[in-house]
């Protein structure tokens, strides 16, 4: 004998069918139902863990993305820069160049407060993290006030102008560390800003 609920079957030996018959519909539709339900809660209960998994690690990177932009950047320390980037770091800017390792990366940070001593970002507008991946905008602003290397010992002179422009971080972390990060903000808006631009 088989009773089918939903996708699941019941199969009862032959040999307790007169029993079956006489158990009351009611008493057996309650037994089914605790039996199917016992199916989707242990289902429920691992996904709820993998998920409660999840939302932990994306914090883990977000909060390591915090102190990237308001401390370590901001601040210009630089020897704390492999708490969030791994060593063999990809970096793609937004000029469409990439580099790779955190020396080459440090560099390139420090260049740019070279000609604007306060650079900073002091804001994060939006934060979103799945698992490995994180997406962040913030503000960086800053002041062109000191010369502007720009190769062959030439410098372009301040114009004291101060710059304020939304950018964006896309990253992918593996064992609690960037090992890509893609770098997003308007170039034309940035030398507009400072005074080099139309």
């Amino acid at each position: 004998m088989a009773i089918y609920i939903g996708h699941f079957v019941l199969e009862i030996p032959s040999s307790h069918k007169d029993m079956m018959m006489r158990i009351p519909c009611k008493t057996m539709a309650m037994a089914a139902m605790a039996l199917l339900v016992g199916f989707p809660l242990a289902a429920a209960s691992a996904s709820l863990a993998e998920y409660e998994a999840a939302k932990s690690l994306a914090q883990e990177h977000l909060k390591a993305f915090d102190d990237l932009d308001y401390n370590v950047f901001t601040n210009q320390k630089w020897v704390e820069l492999h708490r969030s980037h791994s060593e063999d770091v990809l970096v793609h800017w937004p000029d469409g160049h990439t580099t790779k390792g955190i020396k080459k990366h440090i560099e390139d940070l420090k260049a740019m407060f070279v000609w604007a001593p306060d650079t900073r970002i002091k804001e994060h507008t939006v934060k979103v993290a799945d698992k490995e991946w994180t997406a962040v905008i913030g503000v960086m602003e800053g002041t062109f006030t000191q010369p502007m290397p720009i190769g062959d010992g030439k410098f372009i002179a301040p114009t004291g102008k101060a710059y304020k422009i939304n950018m964006a971080t896309i990253g992918h972390w593996t064992d609690g560390k960037m090992n890509e990060e893609y770098l997003f903000w308007d170039n034309q808006e940035f030398m507009k800003e400072i005074g080099l631009g139309k």
